[in-house]
């Protein structure tokens, strides 16, 4: 959350939350998943699978990747590598508007 967000939710401008209702979600855990891609399988299929199996993506390389919160999507990014981790960099920020119709 930004600063102007966080400021505009302490002036309790209309339509924000309140500061003590923000607090008390703080510590709520969410899972955050980024998905490359996703592939449909019959049983069979999934069944011949062995190591060195390759199962092709919906996605074509080099398109930026999902992040979602709780299987929702919220943002895209690329793939990076930190300090031998993999991260992602965000380039793209799902509209708040939009978030919320798929909750």
């Amino acid at each position: 959350m930004n600063e102007s967000a966080v400021g505009n939710i302490s002036k309790g401008e209309p339509g924000a939350e309140s500061p003590v209702q923000l607090e008390l979600i703080q510590n709520v855990s969410v899972h955050i998943s980024v998905e490359v891609g996703r592939a449909a399988l019959r049983i069979r299929d999934l069944l011949k699978l062995g190591q060195g199996s390759v199962v092709e993506l919906d996605r074509v390389a080099g398109e930026p990747l999902d992040v979602c919160v709780n299987h929702t999507v919220i943002a895209r990014g690329e793939m990076v590598l930190v300090n031998d981790r993999y991260g992602i960099r965000l380039t793209q920020v799902v509209d708040p508007e939009d978030r919320v119709k798929h909750l």
